[in-house]
């Protein structure tokens, strides 16, 4: 049994670096050696000088007995940069990232980082980093500086990416708004989650998986509260003519197409899911190296040994090709 991570990070140098500088964040180093990156109050982003090492990182996946990683950038991506920055630091993690996966075949495999400020930038972005880096799909944010993902402006990357039947793997931004989460670390903790539900929400009755239904998409986090609502969602389906605009069927059937991590961790909160979506939607994920988690989280679930190895990687294998 191949075990495969489809929700860990690419921890970049350089990035980080221009992350710092563009969204003039002050680095505060924590007694137990992270650096927290930090923004009146909150944490953006942070990191430990281990994350930088290919050598620990593949002995940690060594001692987990976790086989592959999926990689990306984690939040907040490239979208707080400039327009015009967004492109170049997109080439740049993505090329980072392609030779990183090159060096350790059979290990990692990377998803591309886009500029979505520019859609046509974009567009060149996903043709280049599968084309001629070989990158296996695409992560995005659940909003790109605020802007929802079903915006009419992205029409056209959903159409590429459904066209090339490319996975995309969401990853949380921090809400627009997080002025009255300024405490407990209150953005990362709860906001993310929001963001992820909302997003999806958004998506599903805006109609994006009902005009392109020929690609994979997968929800962080076990997609945050989104299966919990369904039916709620399903309801205003019933009620409300907005509601019905963009889809013609409920919205919990495109909820039960999508695919889900395991990175809600906790065993009830899995349990749920699997009744709720089915074994075939739902992938392995740690988080890595932010939460890092093995793969206890799963192979504790009282479920078939059938079941337990499509999520610990057969169904990630389908999704990416990989044999």
């Amino acid at each position: 049994m191949t075990t495969i991570d489809i929700h860990a990070h690419y921890v970049d140098r350089r990035y980080l670096d221009g992350l710092t500088r563009a969204m003039r964040l002050a680095p505060e180093p924590t007694p137990d050696g992270k650096t927290l990156l930090r923004d009146r109050g909150a944490t953006i982003a942070w990191t430990r000088p281990d994350m930088f090492s290919v050598e620990y990182r593949l002995a940690d996946m060594a001692q987990k007995q976790i086989d592959m990683r999926v990689l990306s950038v984690s939040a907040p991506n490239v979208y707080p940069f400039p327009a015009a920055e967004q492109v170049e630091m997109a080439r740049h993690v993505n090329d980072a990232l392609a030779l990183y996966c090159r060096a350790h075949p059979g290990r990692f495999i990377g998803l591309a980082s886009l500029p979505l400020a520019d859609v046509n930038a974009s567009l060149r972005e996903l043709d280049r980093s599968v084309q001629e880096l070989g990158l296996k799909g695409v992560a995005i944010g659940s909003n790109v500086d605020g802007l929802p993902l079903n915006d009419a402006r992205f029409e056209p990357l959903w159409a590429r990416i459904n066209a090339l039947r490319l996975p995309v793997v969401e990853h949380p931004s921090f809400p627009r708004d997080t002025s009255d989460m300024g405490e407990f670390e209150l953005p990362l903790r709860v906001g993310l989650m929001f963001d992820t539900t909302l997003m999806a929400a958004r998506m599903i009755y805006a109609g994006i998986f009902e005009r392109y239904p020929d690609f994979p998409f997968v929800l962080a986090h076990t997609g945050a509260a989104l299966i919990m609502l369904m039916e709620r969602l399903d309801n205003g389906y019933r009620l409300f003519p907005d509601c019905r605009k963009f889809i013609d069927k409920l919205p919990s059937e495109y909820g039960k197409r999508l695919y889900y991590d395991t990175c809600a961790f906790g065993e009830q909160a899995l349990m749920f899911a699997i009744g709720a979506v089915g074994v075939s939607q739902i992938m392995f994920g740690t988080d890595d190296p932010f939460i890092g988690s093995d793969t206890s989280h799963v192979t504790r679930l009282k479920i078939p040994d059938a079941d337990r190895a499509a999520i610990l990687g057969g169904n990630a294998k389908r999704m990416f090709g990989l044999t």
